[in-house]
């Protein structure tokens, strides 16, 4: 009599299905579906918010400063700090950076 695998806690492992997609990429899947470059600009977009708003917070910079520092609105501020808002300007962020003393750095690479 064969013994079937046993996994984790001594549940029987089912059988293995074959997915289509295994040993595909992630970057392959956005290409497939057509969506890349969207989903590049957002990730960028989120993870600069994300880098101000971590910034300010440890220098206890409130959106009313940087508001201020910078000569513009508190919505202008909340704008730059929505990761879904990709319309903002190279240097809208430079002077935000400069703003919270950082600076933006960019760079090319090849898109291979």
């Amino acid at each position: 009599m064969r013994k079937s695998k046993v996994g984790v806690k001594g549940i029987p492992m089912a059988k293995a299905r074959k997915n289509p997609h295994e040993g595909a990429s992630f970057s392959s899947f956005l290409d497939e579906m057509g969506i890349r470059d969207e989903v590049e600009s957002y990730a960028i977009k989120s993870v600069l918010a994300w880098q101000f708003q971590k910034v300010m917070k440890a220098r206890n910079v409130t959106k009313k400063k940087m508001a201020e520092h910078l000569r513009t609105s508190r919505t202008q501020v909340d704008r730059l700090l929505d990761p879904q808002n990709d319309a903002v300007s190279l240097r809208t962020l430079d002077r935000a950076a400069r703003a919270i003393g950082m600076r933006v750095r960019l760079k090319l690479v090849d898109a291979a």
